[in-house]
Parts: C-alpha cells; structure tokens; sequence
C-alpha cells in the first residue's frame, strides 16, 4: 500500500510506516497534483498547509481510485471536507495527543509574556535603552484562568495553571468527570470573572466580539492558541486601544500568510499592549515527533486491521452510532469457510452484522457477532446446525 505525506513526515514516523510494509513518499504534491495522483495511494496525511477537497477526495475514489483514509497530524480538520470523505467511503482520523503539551504550554507562555510585558522590554533593551518601570507587570499567580474548550489542550492548560497557584474556571459543552476545570454555565460567566481568558475551541465564527469584550475586566488579558476565526480582530484592536481589556496575546489570526517569510499584515502591529507569534503552539521538535508516531500508528491500525479509533467522520464505536445492538458468542473450529457461513445463515434471519471480532483459543476460535437484531434460539439453532460450530451464546 502506498501512503502520501503531503506536509511532511518525521523520518522516525516514515520508517515505522515503512517497517508496516508501506510505501510511502513525503514529496509535496500541488491541488493540481494531487487531483491527478491522489486516486494511486491508499492513504493521504497532511497537517494543516494541504486543503483536502470534495474534488480531491472525488478523485481519490472514482474510476477505481485506492484512497482509504485521510489523516491528520494534528487536532483540527477544518482543511479536511469531511461530508464528502464520508460520501465516497473514506474514513477521516486525527492524531490529536502530539501537540497538546507543545499547545498548553505556549498559551501559558503568551500569559507570562504579555502578563510581564516580556517582549516589550526585549525589544527596547535590543535597541539599546534601558527602562524598568515603564514595564512593570502582573503576576500569574492568584489569579484566575478562564478556559473556553476544555479538551485535551484546555485540561493541559489548566492542570499547568494549578500548578503556579491560578485557580480555573472553564467551558465547555461537554464536561469531563475528571477535570482540572470547575465549569461554569456560560463563556458570559467565564469572561466575568477571569484574569485570563484562554481560547482553546474549534469552528469557523467568532466567539469574542466586541459584546464579550464590554464583559470582561479592564484588568483582564486574551490568550488565542486555537484559532484565528474565534476573535473579532477589529473588536480586539478596539478593545487593546481603547483600555476596555488590559492586553493580549495571539498565536493565530484572521488571515495567515501561506509561505514561510511572506508578508503579514495586521492592524494589531501598531499596539504595544499585544504579543504576537506565528502559530507556533504546535512547533516543537517533540510534538513533531510524537504528532508524526501518533498519526503512523492512528493510519497503521485502520489500514491492517480496520480499527477506527481516532475517527472523526465516523463513529469511532459501534455504540456511537446510536443505534441497539447485541453480542452474539460463537465458539467454533478455524477453518476456512466459517464465517461465510456464519453470515449466510444470520442474512436468512434477517440479521443484520455490524461488526466482529475473533481470537484463537487453545483448539479453537471465539468470535463475537455485533448485530443489530436481538438474537434468539432459533438463532443458536441455526448456527449450532453448523457443520465446526461448538458453542453458541448471547
């Protein structure tokens, strides 16, 4: 099977695939390319630089196209169409644990950084002048974080924000059992009383405007590691100029340049109350890294043994698919043939088969039927008629 990393590869990563008995090629291929090639690999990876399209996808599925399964380094899939991948049968995983250390812990260097104006001192004292009181700061400890998206990045965050004395507050939709975060009802209530706010949520709209602005304390600072859509930057530049929050610090924005060195312009430039970086939440040498094992092994799994765990247009179980199902236990020899005969006989009962699973035993096989109809004795009947068939439960 021949896998295409479009964005790149660590080669720790690359020889795991190729050690899996897969081809694979880290060349970067065009749209205009891979609309030609896409159809002759069984797997596509990108990261965040590659846009994975309807026709992209299309290509990679019609006239006999090999295209399995698209996955991504990283959290976020919004370069990734999703409703087409599940229309022409190809699964969609993430690799989603990599960077959430290399996240969290930049959103905590951004509040150090604009919290005790780091970069503003640098960069006076680079030009050679020497100033104390003019950045003068505030400290992080007994204040308190207010998360928006309390997953994976957001419960790193927060375990790091304890750790130096913040409380946490948070939201979320949904809210873990275990959590670092004491969640709150609203993201109203949470940028009431925050110090910090953190953005750490999907999506494509705004979720700080100027309305979430007039709600937060002047004193208070907004940290964005996520994604440049979730704030306003019209309302920010309006916010940070006219003192309605205290400072703020992104890693993302609005519009981002697509070519390493290439121009960026933002209206933000002009304020001394703002630090700035170029998405890097996600670059260091370890995310890298792990993000590169994660999504080799994630592709690895489907590929050889159709697990879909890490799915994101799929359920990643049965179960959440939402529909009743029921085991059906069958032990039996291993030879050939059994489960064809298996599956005729549940096809005349008018069962439908959605997934299963067999091991060998000590002379032989165990295998569990997950179905969709309540299996009864006429079923165990009907399989135990099974020429190999030695047991039957459910």
């Amino acid at each position: 099977m021949r896998i295409l990393a479009n964005d790149g590869l660590n080669e720790e990563a690359v020889t795991l695939l190729k050690k899996e008995g897969f081809t694979v090629e880290t060349e970067k291929r065009s749209p205009e390319d891979l609309l030609g090639e896409i159809g002759d690999f069984d797997a596509l990876l990108v990261r965040s630089a590659t846009k994975v399209t309807r026709a992209i996808i299309e290509a990679g599925t019609r006239n006999g196209g090999k295209l399995k399964i698209v996955g991504r380094g990283g959290v976020g899939t919004d370069n990734i169409d999703l409703e087409a991948a599940k229309e022409c049968g190809v699964i969609v995983k993430f690799a989603p644990n990599g960077n959430t250390n290399a996240t969290a812990e930049h959103a905590l260097g951004l509040m150090f950084a604009v919290a005790r104006r780091v970069p503003m001192a640098h960069h006076c004292l680079k030009g050679g002048v020497w100033h104390k009181k003019r950045f003068a700061g505030s400290e992080l400890m007994g204040k308190t974080l207010g998360i928006i998206g309390c997953g994976r990045i957001g419960q790193a965050l927060a375990a790091k924000a304890l750790g130096i004395g913040m409380k946490v507050v948070g939201y979320d939709l949904y809210r873990m059992q275990d959590s670092n975060v004491d969640y709150l009802d609203s993201i109203d209530e949470v940028l009431k009383v925050s110090d910090f706010i953190s953005l750490h949520t999907g999506g494509k709209t705004a979720i700080i405007t100027e309305r979430e602005f007039a709600l937060m304390k002047p004193t208070a600072y907004l940290i964005n590691a996520s994604r440049g859509s979730n704030v306003s930057e019209a309302a920010l530049y309006n916010a940070l100029k006219n003192g309605i929050i205290a400072g703020a610090a992104l890693d993302c924005y609005e519009k981002e340049p697509k070519l390493e060195g290439e121009a960026f312009a933002c209206s933000l430039h002009e304020l001394d109350n703002i630090v700035m970086s170029a998405h890097l939440g996600a670059s260091t040498q370890n995310a890298v890294r792990k993000t590169g094992l994660e999504i080799a092994e994630v592709v690895t799994k489907y590929l050889r043994r159709g697990d879909f765990g890490n799915s994101v247009n799929v359920g990643e179980t049965v179960e959440e698919e939402g529909k009743r199902i029921y085991s059906l236990f069958i032990t039996h020899e291993d030879k050939p043939g059994m489960f064809g005969k298996f599956g005729t006989a549940l096809g005349d009962l008018g069962i439908n088969i959605r997934e299963n699973n067999s091991r060998f035993l000590s002379d032989s096989v165990q295998t569990v039927y997950v179905v969709h109809q309540e299996p009864n004795e006429a079923v165990r009947e009907k399989l135990m008629a099974i020429p190999g068939v030695k047991r039957v439960t459910f």
